[in-house]
Order: structure tokens, then sequence, then C-alpha cells
């Protein structure tokens, strides 16, 4: 049986998870449609009902699942929002702005909680613990999304602003990886760090790339709204 504090902390985990979702695959949409493809537009997945995107197993019970077993990493997913990339207008450099849109959204969410730190003060005695919790985690959540989907590696926004950015003899070879992109981040994430294991060695770089990336820049959030 769940306990009592397992379900406590597994509500102030999914608000945050679902709206950064939710927001990050609305901003790729409306900037897509911005610069003339209107796919996700004619799908009505330029919307920020979260419906309209979340996964039930990606977005709920996957997160669920990791917090509830204490999983040293917290992962989830969308349904991703369809880009025609030939739609756009200037395909190679309107590609790059349709990525970082993501991210980029999901660093404003992050600021945004952290400015709403300073009204904790006037939310009632009893909601906010559970109110600041929610904030806290919408904080971490949105930076590990916006920097692990910064990583140069297709399908990541970070892998599809690096292909439209590089010159041709870097940037094709890079976006040929993008059907493999999801089995090599598993055997980077994964394998590897589990191989290291087994040979006493510590490959689990990305990892240590991400958190200390993540800490960066959340310490830089917290500075900017003068929480710190």
């Amino acid at each position: 049986m769940l306990s009592n504090i397992n379900l406590y902390e597994v509500s102030t985990w999914i608000l945050p998870l679902v709206i950064a979702i939710t927001f990050h695959e609305a901003a790729h949409g409306y900037v897509a449609r911005h610069f003339g493809d209107d796919t996700a537009s004619k799908l009505g997945r330029v919307s920020l009902n979260p419906i309209k995107h979340i996964d039930p197993f990606g977005t709920i019970l996957l997160p669920a699942m990791l917090l509830l077993s204490h999983s040293p990493f917290l992962f989830g997913y969308a349904k991703p929002v369809p880009v025609n990339f030939r739609s756009l207008r200037n395909p190679r450099i309107d590609m790059v702005w349709v990525a970082a849109a993501g991210p980029g959204m999901n660093i404003l969410l992050a600021t945004l909680a952290a400015l709403a730190f300073h009204a904790i003060d006037v939310v009632p005695d009893s909601a906010a613990p559970w109110i600041a919790g929610n904030l806290k985690n919408t904080l971490v959540i949105n930076v590990v999304l916006a920097v692990f989907n910064m990583l140069p590696l297709p399908p990541l926004d970070g892998g599809r602003i690096a292909v439209g950015l590089l010159p041709d003899v870097l940037a094709l070879p890079l976006a040929r990886l993008e059907r493999y992109g999801m089995l090599i981040l598993i055997a980077i994430l994964i394998l590897l760090p589990l191989l290291g294991t087994q040979m006493g060695l510590n490959l689990d770089f990305i990892s240590s790339i991400v958190r200390a990336s993540t800490s960066a820049v959340i310490r830089t959030i917290l500075f900017l709204t003068g929480n710190v």
C-alpha cells in the first residue's frame, strides 16, 4: 500500500511535470505555425490544453512509477508535436527557432516559478508547503527538461539546433543520426553506465554533464530572481 508521504510527494511532481511538457510541446507548435508550418495547428496541437499533448504512459504513469520506486532520475515525455520543416519559410534557420522554442519555454516557466517564491508569504499556512513544493519542482523539472533537450543529438532540440547552425559537412551526418537518436541516448544514459559499473569505471558522463549544467542554470535563475 502506498504511504501518505509517497502520495504527497507524487502530488507535488505530477502537476509541474504535466505543465512543463505541455508548454514545451505547445511552444514548438506555436513557433512552427508562426514560421509557416500549420501541421500542428491543423491537428489541434497548438494548444495549452494538456489533453492534447499528454501521453498517458510517458507523461503520468512512467514518472509516477519512477517517483514511487525512488529512482535516482525522473523521466517523462509527451506526444511530440508534428512539424513539417519543409513547410517553413526558411527551413534551415526556422528549424532552429522551432527547436529552441521548447527549451526556451521551459526556462521561462522555471523563472516564473522562482519569482513566485516571493509570494509564498501571502499563501495560507496550510497550503504554503504544498505550493512551495510545486514551485520548487516546477523550477527543477523545467531546467532539467531544457538542459537535457539541448544535448546536441537529434531528435533532441539541441541536435536540431546544431543541424540548423553547423556547416553542411557537419550538419548532414548529424541529421542522419536522428532515426537512431533515441537508441544512442539509451546506450549512453543506461547501457554505458551499467558497463562501466561492471568494469569498475564511471562512464556516466552525460548524466554528470546534465546534473552540473542543471545546477548552474538553477543557481543563475535563483540569483537573477532574488532568491539567493
